[in-house]
């Protein structure tokens, strides 16, 4: 699947994240009707690159546990905590949603001969979709997807040093048990793979599906919320209640930012503000 993804990727970048969206979907939609009856809900966020600046488009989703029946009732699904589907159903589910939609759209665009032979050799393999139990809170939920929703292929503080026309950058080695090992790709070579990562224009990479999209309640018929006018006492409240910044940092993190990270009880005092580190400076750039 990588290497067929790879080359439609090369191909055409929005065709293949958005089938992957809506296979994705589809096959957890088909899932949820049959083995609960349920119209179910997920938030899924395309992630495109691996360590070493890599194409490995992908996707990272969050699926509901629970659902709307068709006669409108909330339902409870997967009360065991463990695998929300049959991991070796979902597979093969997910391969044939995948190849089914891309042979409809190649050969709308005629270019089904293009890929023929991979999508073939793509229906002999076995595919493998990773699955993990349920996250036990919203502040699982929250790390998790924090991790790549507004990240970009790579930051500053992985690169290492810029010279003679080489970037060395640290990656993670999962052949050798994700230890951290430094990489040396030539400046065109390093720029190359970065902007394999640079999305369409206007294209969305989170997206929401099921009960959790914005025409759920229309389609559905859905009042998840009595709605009630706020009165002025009530929207006053609600403005005194109001974290800052810091108080929701401390509440998501558990630190203080403002203690001594030495002693604890000592409070920290602004003294300089750094400017923000955003690319190698000036100079470093010829060398690329």
């Amino acid at each position: 699947m990588p290497h067929l993804l790879d080359g439609i990727c090369l191909h055409n970048q929005r065709i293949c994240y958005d089938l992957l969206f809506t296979a994705v979907w589809n096959t957890l939609r088909a899932f949820g009707y049959s083995h609960y009856g349920v119209e179910s809900g997920a938030v899924a966020v395309l992630h495109t690159w691996g360590q070493n600046l890599s194409l490995h488009p992908h996707i990272h989703c969050i699926v509901h546990a629970a659902g709307y029946t068709l006669d409108g009732g909330w339902k409870n699904i997967g009360p065991s905590g463990n695998y929300l589907y049959p991991v070796h159903q979902l597979s093969n589910a997910f391969k044939g949603k995948v190849l089914d939609s891309l042979k409809h759209i190649l050969k709308k665009r005629n270019e089904l001969s293009l890929f023929n032979d991979k999508i073939q050799q793509a229906y002999n393999t076995k595919w493998v979709v990773h699955c993990e139990p349920a996250l036990a809170g919203a502040e699982h939920v929250v790390k998790y997807m924090g991790q790549y929703t507004h990240r970009v292929a790579i930051t500053n503080q992985r690169i290492l040093n810029i010279a003679d026309g080489k970037v060395t950058f640290v990656a993670k080695d999962y052949r050798d048990g994700a230890v951290k090992k430094p990489v040396t790709l030539d400046g065109v070579e390093f720029l190359r793979r970065f902007t394999l990562h640079v999305l369409p224009a206007r294209f969305v990479k989170i997206r929401r599906y099921g009960i959790n999209n914005h025409t759920a309640k229309r389609n559905l018929e859905l009042q998840f919320l009595p709605v009630e006018k706020p009165t002025i006492d009530t929207l006053i409240r609600r403005q005194e209640q109001l974290e800052t910044n810091l108080q929701r940092f401390q509440r998501l993190t558990g630190i203080n930012p403002c203690l001594c990270p030495v002693c604890r009880s000592g409070r920290m005092m602004v003294i300089k503000e750094l400017p923000r580190i955003r690319s190698p400076d000036r100079s470093l750039v010829p060398a690329l």
